[in-house]
């Protein structure tokens, strides 16, 4: 799988990997959830290469990016999302033909890169993105992501060692195989360089993931939904159980938007591009118009 790295804010090179080759005329940029990187979403992108040429952007401290110095600010990533979308447009024979997905916290990062650049997506498909009312917040809300984060296991035997941990537990137990595989592979890196085989560390660091868990308010997105003008369709799964805040607060996204529009599927929950990447292809590839 080819890597390209471009660069971003704060002079960090940002990893862009080639995931499925499709027609070189209707690229799609695919930019990741909060902890996971774009390998991850290999399966999702192959299902789409019928229709797409598929790339996917590691956004900084996660995958092959590696994080910044100060404060995670999500509007950073928004920053790195836009370097790689930007990069992509000028490789395309249309620079107006670039179509972006993005999940959950990537859908975020694909709204600031769309309201900073107008012309550089000609739509939108997003996976429950994280865009909440700020009035709403309070300074002791629980956050029970970013506490469960900071006590995530950092190291493992190996990288299959590491597989088989995740596979055993919720929510990944679910992940299609491969999707599981290409979240180890691709968001973990030797302990040791010399020795590949031996122990490995999660490139994603438990803090960075709490951190940018506990900043997901404070990025702006809500106010400026009503100026980005980038036709966009808001996908969201059943809004119920552990995960529903993204599932509930989709559809008022879908409506602030100036050219938004909403689709529930029920039968799927925030983890879908992982557990269901056909379906979500077909649901995505249905949505961007031809």
């Amino acid at each position: 799988m080819t890597v390209h790295l471009v660069t971003s804010s704060d002079d960090v090179r940002v990893a862009l990997h080639h995931l499925a080759p499709g027609p070189a005329s209707s690229p799609l940029l695919i930019a990741h959830a909060t902890g996971f990187n774009a390998p991850a979403y290999r399966p999702l992108a192959e299902a789409l290469a019928d229709r797409f040429d598929v790339w996917g952007v590691d956004v900084r401290g996660h995958g092959l990016t590696p994080p910044a110095a100060g404060d995670v600010d999500w509007n950073r990533y928004g920053d790195d999302t836009l370097a790689a979308a930007a990069w992509l447009s000028e490789q395309a024979p249309d620079a107006t033909a670039l179509v972006g997905f993005g999940h959950s916290m990537g859908g975020t990062a694909m709204l600031m890169a769309a309201d900073r650049r107008p012309d550089i997506f000609r739509a939108l498909a997003l996976y429950e993105p994280i865009v909440f009312d700020p009035a709403e917040a309070t300074a002791d809300r629980p956050n029970p992501l970013a506490d469960g984060a900071v006590r995530r296991r950092r190291e493992f035997p190996s990288a299959r060692a590491a597989i088989e941990n995740f596979a055993s537990k919720p929510p990944m137990r679910s992940f299609d195989p491969e999707a599981l595989r290409g979240y180890v592979t691709g968001g973990t890196t030797p302990v040791d360089p010399s020795d590949p085989e031996g122990p490995v560390r999660l490139s994603c660091s438990p803090e960075l993931e709490s951190a940018t868990f506990r900043n997901s308010l404070g990025h702006g997105t809500w106010n400026r939904l009503p100026a980005i003008a980038t036709p966009t369709v808001v996908i969201g799964g059943a809004p119920e159980g552990v995960n529903a805040g993204p599932a509930m607060i989709a559809p008022t996204i879908a409506e602030r938007l100036a050219s938004g529009t909403y689709e529930l599927h029920p039968e799927l929950d925030h983890f879908g591009p992982f557990t269901h990447p056909g379906k979500t292809a077909a649901i995505v590839s249905a949505s961007v118009p031809r």
